[in-house]
């Protein structure tokens, strides 16, 4: 999701931009989430719908998710100091994570209560009221969603990301509450719980994507191939870089982390192999802003085995005239 493309994704922002737009976007849900609990619990309160008390739940965590993403975009973009020398980014991470669980455990609550209107179903009451509170749901959330797709295309940030799929299940859920209460206004009384059920299993489908993605940043995985590639071409577009190889990339919110081996002429000074190994640096940070890059230089044909090998990958993308080991 955050990483998909070239023109997005972590790092490729100064990081004071990228926060401000992360900022502008968390503070806009907030905002959303807590306007969508109260005008959703009045609505409950009034027909006493079990669809819309699912969607009442969702919403709530909603607004508990994107509170937390509020904070943690801007924790995750502070300044690294001693304890955390990688700086903070991970917190975007953490909570994604916490989303995926507040709506895995929203929606096995709702198969309870969905499980006891199915069985004891209730007449809806106030029907016209819950309509109007989730077309309003409808119309607010889509143009959360759109502000969220832009600021995630700008700045690839994992928790937006995260926060924009809660949306994108409200969007679905209310569509499927308003079918509900249709088919219960119209005297199928069963069709609302039958709804709540549908509404359940989109939360654990949303659940289970924004984990994964979490979890993945979490675990450190590779920036995609095509990432790696462009960071390889960038690093060894100098005629005097004979080789790139041992590529580690990892993602970290707002930042990434760049590191690798770089062959060089053996017979160049240190003073000429640190200009060279700068000048590669220069020109992965103009495509990577918010990139922490690493390059340690290995002289040509010269290098002896050094370094663990647990970490080494022989099947990375290599580039320079000439790729075999050194």
């Amino acid at each position: 999701m955050a990483h998909d493309a070239l023109d997005a994704g972590p790092g490729k922002m100064a990081p004071a931009e990228a926060q401000k737009i992360t900022g502008q976007v968390t503070r806009l849900s907030v905002m959303v989430a807590a306007t969508l609990v109260i005008a959703k619990l009045i609505a409950w309160i009034a027909s006493g719908s079990v669809a819309m008390l699912a969607s009442l739940a969702d919403s709530g965590l909603d607004l508990v998710a994107s509170l937390t993403t509020f904070f943690a975009v801007r924790y995750a973009a502070s300044p690294a100091d001693k304890e955390h020398r990688y700086g903070h980014g991970k917190a975007e991470a953490l909570a994604s994570l916490l989303q995926a669980l507040l709506v895995a455990l929203s929606a096995g609550y709702l198969i309870h209560e969905s499980w006891n209107r199915f069985q004891d179903p209730q007449p809806i009451e106030a029907g016209p009221l819950a309509l109007g509170v989730m077309g309003l749901s409808i119309v607010l959330t889509l143009g959360l969603v759109y502000m969220q797709t832009r600021a995630v295309k700008q700045t690839g940030s994992l928790a937006v990301s995260g926060d924009r799929a809660h949306y994108f299940a409200d969007l679905g859920s209310n569509v499927v509450v308003i079918g509900g209460l249709g088919l219960a206004l119209a005297g199928l009384e069963r069709a609302d719980p039958i709804m709540g059920f549908i509404v359940v299993l989109w939360l654990f489908w949303t659940a289970y994507e924004v984990g994964r993605d979490a979890i993945g940043s979490l675990m450190d995985h590779e920036l995609p191939d095509e990432e790696r590639e462009h960071i390889i071409a960038l690093a060894g577009d100098d005629a005097r870089v004979l080789g790139v190889h041992n590529l580690r990339t990892r993602a970290s919110g707002p930042f990434i982390h760049i590191q690798m081996h770089m062959e060089l002429d053996p017979d160049l000074t240190l003073t000429q192999a640190h200009a060279i190994l700068v000048a590669a640096e220069a020109r992965v940070m103009v495509a990577y802003p918010a990139a922490d890059v690493l390059i340690h230089p290995d002289p040509k044909g010269r290098a002896a085995p050094h370094g663990n090998a647990y970490f080494d990958d022989a099947d990375q993308p290599s580039a320079g005239p000439a790729d075999e080991p050194a």
